[in-house]
Formats: C-alpha cells, structure tokens, sequence
C-alpha cells in the first residue's frame, strides 16, 4: 500500500476519523505528525513544533526514550497480552508493588485498568460496593467540589463541574451528586475556615446517603486548572473519618511529580482510601490506570454478600503497557541505570528537574500578567497557566503558538503549558514565547509588555518557601508576601516507603 499524501491524510481524516471534543466532521484540519522524539513533534510538512503539552500530560519523559523503547520491544518478545482473569505475570506483579511502595500510607492494593476514567468508575465502585457489603446500602453519592473534572465515563461525568464542565449537558441523565462550592483559589494561600466550615457541614449532614468525597488533591486540571491549598485535603481527611465516609483522591493528572512532590497529597501529608493514576504512569506509551485501595476496602468488600470487585476489563494488567509502566518507574525514580550502564535520565532526580522548569515557567509567563484581557497567572510545578477574562479563540491562539514553533491545546479561557520534565531551558523559554503569542492572539492585543515589565505591580512574582531553597511564582498578592507550602521535601512525606514497601 502506497503512503498517503498529507492531503490524503486529511481527506480521510475528515471523513472518517472522529476527533476528542470535535463535531464529525471536523471544522478545523488538525496537524499531521510523522515522528517525534526527544521533546520535538515533526510534521508531516516538515516543521517542528516543542510540544508543551506532553500529550495530555502524559509524556514525562518525552518521546523515543531507549529505556522504554527497549522495554517495550523485550516484552513484545515474550508476550504482548494475556487475559488477566485466573492468569498473572511478571510485568503486573512487580508494577503492583512498586506502586504500593510508592503510594500513600495504607494503600495496601493496585487494580490496574486501562484509562484514567475507568480507574475512576472503579474507585467509585470500590466505595459503594462497600457500603454495600456492610449492609448500609443507602450510602450511594458522593461529594465534591465545583470545578472539578474525572473523566469522560458516566460516573466519572457525574462529578465533574455540574454548570461550568463540559459534561454539563448530562444534566437529568447523570447521577445527582452533592457539590461544595470552589474550593478557594491559591496553592499556598491558607485554609479559609468558613470553606472548610462548609466542607465540614456538607459531609455531616449527608454522611447517611454518603459513599465517599472524590476530589484532585491541590490541581483541578481539565476542569479549569485551579490550584487550592493542601490543608483542605486535611479538612476533608478529618471529615471523612469523622462521618463514616470514604475518600478518594483523583492523581490521574498529577501524579508522578508533575505539581513537585510525586503525588499530589504528599503536599497535605495526608492518605485516601482510595487513590487513582493514570497518565504519566506509562511515560505517555500506552494506555494503563490503576485504583490503589486500602486493605480496609478490600476486606470491606470481600465481606459482602458478593465477595469480588465485579470488574474486569479485557486489557486489565496489559503485559506490554505494564513493562513500560515498570521501565518509566525506573527512569523517574533513576533506577536500574546501573545495571544497564546507560546514563540516568534525571542525574539530579526528577524533582529538582520539575523545580527548574518551574522557575523558567514563572519568569517566562510572568509578562502576561500586564495583559489586558489576562484573569491570572500562576505556576505550580510543571504546570503554567494563563487565565483570561474571556473564552479563548482556541483557532487563533493554536495557530499563534504553532507560528513560534510550540504546539499548545487551549481550552475555555485557559492557555497553559504542561511541558515534560526534559524538557530543556531554551525550549521552556520557547514554550513560555509560545504562551504570550498565543494571548496575544486570543485577546487581539498587541505587543506584550518587556520582560521585567509589571504594569500592575499587585500581581507580581514572589518568593515562596521549597525544600532545599525558593521558588518565583506568579500569583496575586503583595509583592514579596512568602507563602507558606508543606515542609515534605518532594518526593519523600507520610507514607513513603522503601520499594519493597517496608517502613
């Protein structure tokens, strides 16, 4: 068969390809990639684009790493897939533990399955399986707060943002859950005690009808990429354990170092019951999620009239995106290098890697904060967002970005950057120029301000406290004000343990 031209390619593409959040067909051509490597998308055309989203924040580590490659290739030679049910091997075993060994205090078991989404109707189903089991079958909703996004599935949808989310077109169809309002904005601002107050009250006046309280831990990401303060992960510990209710944490999006600690909850020194991943914990090459259950859970439901958690999907425990999942374990925690003899990825560790990009992210962003037309911008980790006061022409600003060479996924009025952890310190500045012409273009102003220039001096860049040192971010307040932030160092916490998952 001859390869199709790009023309070809969009031919078809339009008439038989069904593209995430777009009509069929398609109104707007998307960009044809041949190959990639490194940190660099190459088009079908010839040109190269940075990628600054990791591939819907999956590729950590970039593309065409060796050590993944190699895995990946070493396990296509022994097996590609085996069904899980009455079967078991290696990959998923040794990936099950590692996971465990990493994750939170008490979470003690990995059902491992093939999407953020389907972890997250499996956490759901943990909860009320066992409420179920212990003969309070009235306890069937859950709790969040507003803003939030888990997924596409239908329970999933049922607590992601009721009136501001995407799924808010379900509205009738979905379950009807119990929302708290925004949790309030700012990563090291504080817990605002009326909020928590409120928090408190929800979860007490509906502790008989409650299953569990389901929330991302410090980002909100597709929801609107808000950041809150850690404490509010304590408040909703101490809730739940006070009324009797199960917690969930959604780390899909952050887990594995993206906000500076390897799972977002370290910031709060905090456990769940329940904690889902996905995402990076392929480095970006297949798909694969897990739900992480305490043994509580477990023994809860093995105590139930039906004694097994009723799921199982196909794919669960994919040999192939389990090696992989292994060999992106190895590369972000700088394992097995020595046995290789191949250079360790991070030679610093990941998170000071994480710590830099973050300080490119906050000087580069941090002329977009005398925009006109700009709501917001904030840094955390390797995430960077630019918040407008208006829907982004999500065309223009593509197409602005693009023309720098940086490929970027606007969305609502966000344009924002979750780059991958290698990415070097020309191309975060690249991506950050990237950014600014991409607001430019989405509020059709003119030249930004220089660098260095702050047209309103109360949104300014601030030190804040980080283990080992400081940090710039860029959020509103008093010039030089420090914000405080957990004292855990990333990567360490309450509950990290040894990878063979002893104290």
């Amino acid at each position: 068969m001859s390869v199709p031209s790009p023309e070809q390619l969009l031919a078809l593409d339009r008439q038989r390809v069904w593209h995430p959040y777009a009509p069929m067909p398609g109104t707007r051509p998307p960009l044809v990639v041949r190959s990639a490597r490194g940190v660099r998308l190459r088009l079908a055309d010839g040109r190269e684009l940075i990628d600054g989203m990791s591939s819907w924040w999956a590729a950590i580590h970039g593309y065409r790493q060796p050590a993944l490659d190699a895995a990946a290739r070493d396990q296509l030679g022994r097996m590609s897939h085996v069904m899980f049910g009455g079967l078991t091997h290696e990959a998923a075993v040794v990936l099950a533990d590692r996971l465990v060994a990493l994750a939170p205090d008490g979470l003690e078991h990995a059902f491992l399955c093939d999407s953020g989404s389907v972890s997250v109707e499996v956490a759901v189903k943990m909860c009320l399986q066992y409420w179920r089991s212990a003969g309070q079958e009235a306890k069937t909703r859950l709790l969040t707060w507003r803003g939030g996004y888990h997924g596409d599935t239908f329970m999933a949808m049922s607590v992601c943002d009721p009136d501001g989310g995407m799924h808010r077109m379900w509205d009738g169809v979905l379950p009807r859950q119990v929302f708290a309002g925004l949790p309030p904005a700012g990563f090291g601002a504080g817990v605002d005690e009326a909020y928590a107050d409120e928090l408190r009250r929800l979860i007490e006046r509906h502790s008989g009808e409650l299953a569990a309280v389901i929330v991302e831990p410090v980002v909100q990401g597709a929801g609107g990429m808000r950041f809150h303060d850690p404490g509010y992960l304590r408040v909703l510990r101490e809730a739940c354990d006070a009324n009797a209710v199960l917690l969930v944490f959604d780390e899909i999006a952050t887990g594995f170092g993206r906000t500076g600690t390897l799972f977002a909850a370290e910031h709060a020194g905090v456990s769940p019951d329940v904690m889902c991943v996905g995402k990076a914990l392929t480095g970006g090459y297949l798909t694969l999620a897990a739900a992480l259950g305490t043994a509580e859970v477990a023994a809860g439901i093995g105590r139930g009239e039906l004694p097994v958690l009723a799921h199982g999907p196909t794919f669960m425990g994919n040999p192939l995106a389990c090696a992989v999942a292994g060999a992106s374990l190895d590369l972000l925690l700088g394992q097995g290098a020595a046995e290789t003899g191949a250079a360790p990825l991070y030679p610093r560790g990941w998170a000071a890697e994480v710590r830099r990009i973050e300080t490119g992210l906050a000087a580069g962003l941090a002329p977009a904060a005398g925009r006109p037309g700009v709501a917001d911008v904030r840094v955390l980790g390797a995430i960077g967002v630019v918040q407008l006061d208006r829907e982004v022409d999500v065309a223009a600003a593509t197409e602005a970005a693009v023309r720098t060479g940086v490929w970027l996924r606007p969305f609502r009025d966000l344009i924002y950057t979750m780059p991958p952890y290698v990415t070097g310190d020309g191309d975060v500045a690249a991506i950050c120029a990237g950014v600014l012409a991409a607001v430019s273009a989405a509020t059709g102003a003119g030249r930004l301000p220089p660098q260095g220039a702050n047209p309103r001096p109360w949104l300014s860049l601030r030190a804040v406290r980080w283990p080992g040192g400081t940090r710039p971010s860029c959020r509103p307040g008093r010039a030089g004000t420090p914000t405080a932030r957990s004292a855990a160092a990333p990567g360490t916490g309450r509950g990290r343990r040894s990878p063979a998952g002893r104290p």
